[in-house]
């Protein structure tokens, strides 16, 4: 099956979720449980990619660390509050080995896995994490040139990022995994890519990890640059996602890279072989709650915005739930999804769920479900299934002032998709407190012809108008603070 123009990614929290399954089941359960109706439904939901968080072997001494450290230790009883040791495994991204945990079921029971997901069409995305390892990788004894290495003076002046760790060679100062801006995360081992053995060998682990599924999220992808790694390091290195890529895909030509980007770096890791970077930017802006600068996000070009991964929360960020008010959040998803590039939901985003899960636990709190935001949910996927949606053509739409003293239209963001069928929708959304309303410039000349319903696909409103005038004046909106449309156009 080949992936659409705008593909729909789901990401689930693996741990979590057989967690739950082993409640219905009264037993562990493994990858095999996952059972073939959830497979089914992703497919009825339009969904052609599952990242499944968090599947490859971690260890007891990221688990100890991510268990003893007090801070983090505070976060989990705000998310559990009858935490127990038991449902702190450790950090999915503390990677002792990438190979699938056996807790899990190893790698063969995520082969199983793949193959029922490839029956019904679906492609399966894992993590790969370039930064760092876990503390207790066997290359710390194999390879300990492989790491960034500390000295005294550098453990005695900065204590949160370097530790000794015991090696079969004896004690060594390691650097903690960390980016240029914070302390180190104190349950990983940072990579040397000023290495080039080192570089190879993740190289090597990238390709092995090619053979298990369709794709790779890159963890903090824009650290392992050259410019941010001699930034955080004082160490020179070579390009490494240009070779990592096309190494990769000269024995997997369809591979797929998505790079966690942040920093404005979004174009570079584009110029670099990934399909998709985060749009951190989008969400951003969607958290102001202004419509210009979302408006102007969207001036990019499509050769840049195609190639975006456009979300509302994920395991990293906050809910959605907990930080907009339900009808900003509907307007925002509404802005988020109808727009190009990949569309990226996050587990527990359409029942509404408030509490964020640290990649440490593998327990969720249990949580009501929000209904209403379910079957808004429920009717967005459908829009998403519209071929014009998935394979069509998108363009950012004018919104005009409704009369010379109203400013209001400035709330508005409006686009439209043209499908390959003739399909025309457009969306608009008044991404504001007020109520706003204006004329949106609809350029499509075959709306010259004739008379048209339009039908929004979120809710029953229907509208008949007449095409020449909306080709001349526009389409004219008034429409209440956060509200949307998400009109087909259906010749009478």
């Amino acid at each position: 099956m080949t992936t659409p123009r705008y593909p729909s990614l789901y990401q689930i929290n693996t741990r979590v979720w057989l967690t739950e399954l082993a409640r219905t089941l009264g037993r562990r359960a493994t990858l095999d449980d996952i059972p073939d109706a959830a497979l089914d439904e992703f497919t009825r939901q339009g969904f052609d990619w599952i990242w499944l968080l968090s599947v490859w072997q971690t260890g007891p001494a990221a688990q100890a660390v991510s268990r003893e450290n007090p801070g983090w230790r505070r976060e989990f009883v705000e998310t559990l509050p009858d935490l127990q040791d038991a449902d702190i495994a450790g950090s999915g991204f503390a990677i002792r080995s990438y190979t699938v945990h056996t807790d899990l079921g190893g790698d063969a029971a995520l082969a199983r896995l793949r193959k029922r997901m490839q029956q019904r069409g679906l492609k399966l995305m894992l993590d790969f994490v370039p930064n760092h390892m876990a503390p207790d990788h066997p290359w710390i004894d194999e390879h300990p040139d492989y790491f960034v290495h500390g000295s005294e003076v550098d453990l005695a002046r900065s204590p949160r990022n370097y530790c000794r760790v015991q090696t079969k060679h004896g004690p060594v100062l390691f650097a903690y995994g960390r980016d240029p801006y914070f302390d180190g995360w104190p349950d990983t081992l940072q990579l040397n890519y000023g290495n080039p053995e080192l570089q190879q060998a993740m190289i090597g682990e990238l390709t092995r990890i090619a053979g298990q599924c369709d794709g790779v999220r890159c963890d903090m992808a824009m650290l392992v640059l050259p410019e941010v790694f001699e930034r955080t390091w004082g160490l020179r290195a070579e390009l490494f996602w240009p070779d990592a890529t096309e190494s990769v895909r000269r024995q997997h030509p369809d591979f797929l890279f998505m790079a966690e980007v942040y920093w404005d770096l979004e174009w570079t890791m584009q110029q670099q072989g990934f399909n998709y970077a985060y749009d951190k930017h989008l969400y951003d802006r969607l958290r102001g709650h202004h419509a210009r600068p979302v408006r102007e996000h969207f001036w990019a070009g499509l050769d840049y915005q195609d190639k975006l991964a456009r979300f509302l929360e994920n395991h990293d960020e906050p809910r959605a739930a907990a930080t907009f008010s339900r009808d900003v959040h509907e307007a925002a998803a509404v802005i988020t999804f109808l727009s190009p590039g990949l569309r990226f939901f996050h587990q527990g985003q359409f029942e509404g769920r408030q509490k964020r899960i640290s990649p440490h636990l593998v327990r969720a709190p249990s949580e009501a479900v929000d209904q209403n935001l379910t079957r808004f949910y429920e009717r967005l996927l459908a829009v998403l299934r519209h071929d014009a949606v998935r394979t069509g053509t998108w363009r950012l739409l004018e919104c005009a002032r409704a009369w010379n003293e109203n400013g209001s239209h400035d709330n508005f963001i409006a686009c439209e998709w043209q499908g390959t069928d003739g399909q025309c929708l457009v969306v608009a959304v008044n991404y504001s407190p007020h109520q706003s309303q204006c004329y949106v410039r609809c350029p499509h000349d075959g709306l010259q012809q004739g008379s048209w319903r339009l039908k929004d696909q979120l809710s029953n409103a229907v509208y008949d108008r007449d095409g020449t005038d909306l080709v001349s004046r526009g389409l004219y909106l008034d429409l209440p603070a956060w509200h949307y449309h998400v009109f087909d156009f259906v010749r009478l």
